[in-house]
């Protein structure tokens, strides 16, 4: 695709700590055998990958203008989009004999509910192929479990049914890759899934995105076409230790956060559901990999797009649990799931209350919980007390100036068995201006916070597209750490 002619400032919920690297991912409240996982275009073959590799974990996957499992390992990739129906025999077999090995038993794909969603304006990826897809999962998955939508005249796109924050005409296959359609594609898949759930948030989000550091999860993450920061979208009740299910959703090609900012994040309607039903949203972040790989099927080709890997960049075993994208998913996963609390531990605290919002410090106090012998804090689900805290408040420093955040208490028994945890509580520090930086594009690169290339500006450190490079477009600039800046909104 043509670089982007323009790039507004994208409003973000959360500010970044200024560091050189965000937040190691937070542990939460998530019974993992409820995830979930779906994906767009090249996150759309992903999450197929993903769900097979580890079947046992995921209950349904939806898939929008993606195809069969391992594709691009038997054919070339041409053939698994605009060019023809890939033949699914070969990857039936494929995906048999490697049942209970190198992914996990096919058996389980029984169980799953999966959602197909195809236009019938894709030039990209053909309906042949989403048929061919449909095809694949009748051989695992019953009728009955399957929903495919491939009436509508959508082009390549992720479909909606608002207009938020530049979503494009139905009919337009550009970026971001974000249409309203009429169609609600995240409420449909996620139904389908889960089934019944309670009405979206349309108002104003209830919960947080938090940046995390998503080096911690992949060696070499921008040679294995990673970002080396992801997000995650955390309701209130999460944040506040309440048991929750995950999903991941997986980005298209050209739609990862340095190429169009937080519109797949904020703009496919994932996170209204995920308000209202316990749902944490993982964002995985792909990124741009211009190095030439050799591929299995397709020869020596670079992955300048940002896509998933679903051609073999980096490894004749990127479908099966041992590819390096595929692990470093299910290691985000992991950890998300690694911070429930026991019941059987002392009741919830009560009384939760702001004391005090600093610049760069929150203090907390609430009511003592009979029998406990400590507890611990939680800020936007992560534990921060390095030991239990014996009082009844806590001041929880080195925060980031001007930004929101969401607390929690759980108290301990004497065994260190963590209880419920207490209504949330949301406070905002202080400050923070000196941070935020609001002026042209041409006058960023002469403060030395941007760079220009082939006519635009390009913020130092996250490398973000800012649109034209001159006098007249404006930006705003929050600085994150040394020349690191991100595009985002004053305080």
């Amino acid at each position: 695709m043509k670089p982007l002619s323009t790039l507004r400032a994208l409003a973000l919920g959360l500010a970044a700590p200024v560091l050189l690297a965000a937040a190691p991912l937070g542990r939460y409240n998530v019974d993992l055998s409820q995830s979930s996982v779906s994906g767009l275009s090249a996150g759309g073959f992903m999450a197929v990958q993903l769900e097979v590799a580890h079947s046992s974990v995921f209950k349904g996957a939806g898939i929008v203008a993606g195809g069969p499992y391992g594709c691009a390992g038997q054919y070339h990739y041409t053939a698994c989009m605009y060019a023809g129906s890939p033949d699914v025999t070969p990857l039936v077999a494929l995906t048999n004999s490697r049942s209970g090995g190198s992914i996990d038993a096919v058996a389980n794909l029984a169980a799953h509910r999966v959602f197909l969603f195809s236009g019938t304006a894709d030039s990209t990826v053909g309906q042949g192929v989403m048929d061919k897809l449909r095809d694949y999962y009748a051989s695992f998955v019953p009728a009955a479990g399957v929903l495919y939508r491939d009436t509508l005249g959508t082009a390549h796109t992720f479909p909606t049914d608002f207009d938020s924050g530049g979503n494009n005409a139905c009919g337009s296959a550009v970026s971001p890759y974000i249409s309203n359609c009429g169609f609600d594609a995240a409420g449909a898949l996620l139904q389908h899934i889960y089934g019944t759930l309670a009405p979206r948030n349309d108002g104003a989000p209830g919960g947080q995105l938090v940046e995390f550091d998503q080096a911690e999860f992949v060696a070499d993450p921008a040679g294995r076409g990673m970002d080396t920061r992801g997000w995650l979208y955390v309701p209130a009740d999460c944040a506040a230790g309440q048991a929750c299910r995950l999903h991941v959703a997986l980005h298209g090609c050209q739609q990862y956060y340095g190429r169009i900012g937080d519109k797949f994040l904020r703009n496919t309607g994932y996170n209204r559901w995920a308000d209202t039903n316990r749902l944490i949203v993982l964002y995985p972040q792909a990124t741009a990999d211009n190095a030439s790989h050799a591929t299995a099927a397709s020869g020596s080709l670079p992955n300048p797009n940002g896509c998933w890997d679903w051609v073999g960049w980096y490894g004749n075993d990127f479908a099966t649990r041992q590819g390096v994208q595929i692990a470093a998913i299910k290691a985000m996963m992991d950890r998300i799931a690694d911070g429930g609390g026991s019941p059987g531990g002392p009741a919830a605290p009560t009384g939760l209350a702001v004391t005090a919002a600093g610049t760069d410090s929150v203090s907390l106090a609430w009511n003592a919980v009979a029998g406990a012998a400590g507890y611990d804090v939680y800020r936007d689900g992560a534990k921060v007390n390095a030991a239990a805290v014996a009082a009844t408040a806590y001041t929880d420093g080195g925060l980031a100036a001007a930004t929101r955040y969401v607390y929690s208490v759980r108290a301990l028994a004497a065994d260190g068995t963590a209880g419920p945890a207490s209504a949330a509580v949301a406070a905002t520090t202080g400050g923070g201006a000196a941070t935020c930086f609001r002026a042209s594009n041409y006058a960023h690169t002469v403060a030395g916070r941007a760079h220009q290339a082939g006519g635009y500006a390009y913020a130092n450190g996250s490398n973000q597209n800012m649109g034209l490079w001159n006098v007249f477009v404006v930006t705003t600039l929050r600085q994150r750490g040394p020349n690191d800046y991100v595009i985002g909104t004053c305080p």
